[in-house]
């Protein structure tokens, strides 16, 4: 593989586990929205202002409370929970919004379902859209284990509001581009250097799933696994074998073109952004929480990112990206391409950091 550029993309393993999500009181709609095509994604804030916009909240501390992109305006909306900060915010170009509950209020109420609530099939994250925690639950969560996930819902009052997801949530694997293991078939998400050698990210349980990886269904080894983190998180680094080789920095978008990718970043809520994977392609959705846990039956994994984009089994690993930059790694969900569905994803700042790795 000496000097072969590599644009592989997002896919799944054949393999798998599944996991759930699902609800049970003060229900909103059914997680899941129908499959957009590429290309229609809402208009985009200038890159600097979604850091001004984070960088405010953090200022501002608890007397903010999350912040979102509002598409249809052009604007980012700030949540505060004291009317002396709007000036500050009008002033950041952003646009204040007092709400009831702050982000103290809101990670009490994520700490309660963490401690009382970790039941497969459930997941939650931060919505400041809607300035609640949104609890998703899926089908698989019925009899005693509704019962308590009930309780502690109630127990935790109109801070938390509960959905249901039509099918199980589940990591994405089946058996971008696709890379396949000595079982099971995933998507590449983003070429990195680490160390000073050829890698790329995946997700971390298709990195547990497989120790070495290659370019083709029954072909020779091209990678191997070096670190793979799952659950808790969600991604792994695998080496190419060939040192000496070259992987450009983009994504495969299943039309023949793909993306390059220069930097990553971090998303925020109302962010329009697409996924590639091998099995489903290129799918586009928008940012809908941050920091969400999601319990799989494997284990829990937190620090996700909550998105209204759809995924099919094999798309896991695949890139989540914003024009030019890396955004996310798929790690699972509930729903597929055809009748809308919900995503979880790995970011890829928290994945490079952990190991040391920059984009290619």
């Amino acid at each position: 593989m000496a000097q072969r550029r590599t644009t592989l993309s997002t896919r799944a393993l054949t393999g798998a586990s599944a996991v759930v999500l699902t609800a049970g009181v003060a229900l909103l709609p059914s997680a899941g929205s129908a499959a957009a095509a590429p290309g229609t994604t809402a208009p985009k804030p200038d890159a600097t202002q979604a850091a001004s916009t984070a960088a405010l909240v953090a200022r501002l501390g608890n007397r903010a409370a999350g912040s979102y992109y509002d598409a249809a305006a052009h604007r980012f909306v700030v949540n505060i929970t004291d009317s002396s900060a709007a000036d500050q915010v009008r002033g950041s170009g952003a646009v204040p919004r007092t709400v009831r509950y702050s982000t103290t209020q809101l990670r009490a109420a994520l700490g309660t379902l963490t401690q009382r609530a970790r039941i497969a099939g459930t997941a939650w994250s931060i919505d400041p859209r809607r300035n609640k925690v949104v609890v998703t639950v899926d089908p698989t969560v019925t009899g005693a284990k509704l019962t308590q996930l009930n309780t502690v819902v109630k127990s935790v009052g109109d801070k938390v509001v509960v959905r249901r997801a039509a099918t199980a949530f589940k990591p994405y694997i089946a058996g971008g581009d696709a890379i396949w293991g000595s079982s099971v078939r995933c998507s590449l998400g983003f070429n990195v250097s680490a160390n000073g050698t050829p890698a790329f990210l995946t997700a971390g349980h298709c990195g547990n799933a497989s120790s070495t990886w290659s370019d083709s269904q029954g072909g020779g080894e091209v990678a191997q696994t070096v670190d793979s983190r799952f659950p808790g998180t969600d991604y792994a680094l695998v080496r190419y074998d060939d040192a000496n080789s070259d992987h450009a920095s983009v994504v495969d978008l299943h039309n023949g073109g793909s993306q390059q990718i220069t930097h990553a970043a971090d998303a925020y809520v109302g962010e329009s952004v697409q996924r590639s994977g091998s099995t489903s392609g290129v799918h586009v959705g928008s940012v809908t929480g941050l920091d969400a846990t999601v319990n799989y039956e494997e284990g829990s994994v937190s620090g996700l990112i909550d998105t209204s984009v759809c995924a099919e089994p094999g798309d896991s690993g695949g890139a989540l990206f914003d024009a030019d930059a890396a955004i996310g790694l798929t790690s699972g969900g509930s729903g597929d391409c055809t009748s809308g569905g919900e995503t979880f994803f790995q970011p890829v700042p928290a994945a490079l950091n952990a190991e040391g790795a920059s984009l290619s």
